[in-house]
C-alpha cells in the first residue's frame, strides 16, 4: 500500500536531469522482445541464405562417416586427434557464420533501442535480486501481469500461425511419403521457413506494442513528486535564501567600495535627500567627468555625509541628480546629454576657488 500511494504521488513529468541520471546509472528502456524478434529473424536469414549452401559443404564428411566407417583409422592418439581435427574444422566452418549472424542481430537489438553505455554498478552483487520478497512483488506486480500477457500473446500467436502452416503444408506431407528421399531435406527447409517467416511477421505486432510498452513504464517509474522537483532545482540552482544572503553580501561590499571612492571626488550632485551622484573629472584621467558613487535614500545621506567630511562640493539641483541617477552607471562617464549642464557647474566651481587678481595701486 506505501509503494502504490508513493507511486500516485508521483505524478509531475521526469525532468532532463532525472532523464540523464538514470540513463547514466544504466536504467533504459529495454523490450525483451525486441531481442526475441532479432533471433527470430536472424533464424530466417540463417535458413533463407545459409543453411543450404552449410549442409552441403558439411555432407562429404556425413558420408564418409556413413559410407566409410572403417576409413577413418583410431588405432593411435594421433588417428584421433587427426579425425577430432578434421571433424572439428568442417563443424566450425559449419556453425561459426551461424553464430555471428546470431550475434550480430542480436547486438543491433539492443544498440537501436539505446545506445550502448557501460554501467558497472549494474553487474554488481545486489541481494534484492535474490530477495524472496521482491522477486514476489516482480512476478505479481504490475509489470508480472504484462509479461505474463505477452507470454500468453505469444503462444497463442505462434501455435496459430505454427498450425496454419502445417495445415497448409499437409498435402505436401502427405505427397512426401511417395517422392525420393533427397526431395526430402529441401522440402522440410521450405515448410520451416514458411513457419520462421510467419512467426517473424507476427512477433512484429508484439514487439511493436512492448517497445511502446517499455518507453511508457520507464517514463512513469521516472515520474516525480512536486517536493522532487522543488529539491532538485534547489541542487541545480542553489538555496533561494543562500543565493539571497550572498546577492546581499555582493551588495554590500559594493556599497563599501562605491562609499570609499567617494572622497576622490570632485563634486556631488544631490537631490537634497532622494538622489546623490558624485563626480570626478580630472582631463588628465578622463575626458568627460566619472561617475564614482550614486544611490538613493539612505546611500545619496551617506555620500553627501562622506563628500561634506571630505569638503567635497555638494551641488543641490533636483532635476539634473534624478535624470543622472536613471541614465548613469558607476565607474562611466556621464552620457553627452549632460555634458553642459555638468560643466556648468564644474566652471562655476573653478571660478569660485580661483584666487581673485590683486589690485593694482
Amino acid at each position: 500500500m506505501a509503494e502504490t500511494s508513493d507511486q500516485e504521488s508521483k505524478t509531475e513529468e521526469p525532468t532532463e536531469k532525472k532523464v540523464r541520471d538514470a540513463l547514466e546509472q544504466g536504467k533504459i528502456p529495454v523490450s525483451r522482445e525486441a531481442s526475441l524478434f532479432a533471433s527470430i529473424a536472424a533464424l530466417m536469414v540463417i535458413l533463407s541464405f545459409l543453411i543450404g549452401q552449410g549442409v552441403q559443404q558439411l555432407m562429404p564428411t556425413l558420408r564418409s562417416f556413413l559410407d566409410d566407417p572403417d576409413g577413418f583409422p583410431l588405432h593411435t592418439g594421433a588417428d584421433a586427434q587427426n579425425l577430432l581435427t578434421v571433424v572439428g574444422l568442417d563443424a566450425l566452418r559449419f556453425l561459426v557464420p551461424l553464430v555471428v549472424i546470431l550475434a550480430v542481430f542480436g547486438l543491433a537489438a539492443s544498440l537501436l533501442q539505446n545506445a550502448p553505455n557501460l554501467v558497472l554498478d549494474r553487474i554488481m552483487p545486489d541481494l534484492s535480486r535474490i530477495s524472496p520478497v521482491s522477486g514476489w512483488n516482480r512476478i505479481f506486480g504490475a509489470q508480472g501481469l504484462v509479461e505474463f500477457g505477452k507470454s500468453i500473446f505469444k503462444l497463442v500467436s505462434v501455435t496459430s500461425v505454427v498450425c496454419f502452416v502445417l495445415r497448409s503444408s499437409e498435402a505436401r506431407a502427405f505427397e512426401a511419403m511417395y517422392t525420393d528421399p533427397v526431395a526430402l531435406p529441401e522440402m522440410i527447409l521450405t515448410i520451416a521457413m514458411r513457419i520462421v517467416s510467419a512467426i517473424c511477421i507476427a512477433t512484429i505486432v508484439l514487439v511493436a506494442i512492448d517497445l511502446a510498452w517499455a518507453r511508457f513504464h520507464w517514463r512513469r517509474e521516472l515520474r516525480m513528486t512536486r517536493q522532487e522537483i522543488k529539491d532538485e532545482h534547489k541542487q541545480a540552482e542553489g538555496d533561494p535564501l543562500i543565493k539571497a544572503r550572498l546577492r546581499s553580501l555582493a551588495r554590500d561590499r559594493s556599497r563599501q567600495r562605491m562609499i570609499a571612492s567617494v572622497p576622490r571626488a570632485t563634486l556631488v550632485i544631490a537631490n537634497p535627500t532622494h538622489f546623490a551622484i558624485a563626480l570626478r573629472y580630472d582631463r588628465d584621467e578622463n575626458p568627460a567627468p566619472l561617475v564614482v558613487a550614486k544611490g538613493m535614500d539612505v546611500i545619496a545621506l551617506k555620500i553627501r555625509e562622506v563628500a561634506e567630511q571630505s569638503k567635497i562640493p555638494v551641488i543641490e539641483n533636483k532635476a539634473l541628480a534624478r535624470a543622472l541617477y536613471e541614465a548613469v552607471q558607476v565607474d562611466q562617464v556621464i552620457p553627452a546629454e549632460f555634458f553642459r549642464p555638468v560643466a556648468e557647474i564644474i566652471y562655476f566651481l573653478q571660478s569660485k576657488q580661483a584666487p581673485r587678481p590683486a589690485k593694482v595701486q
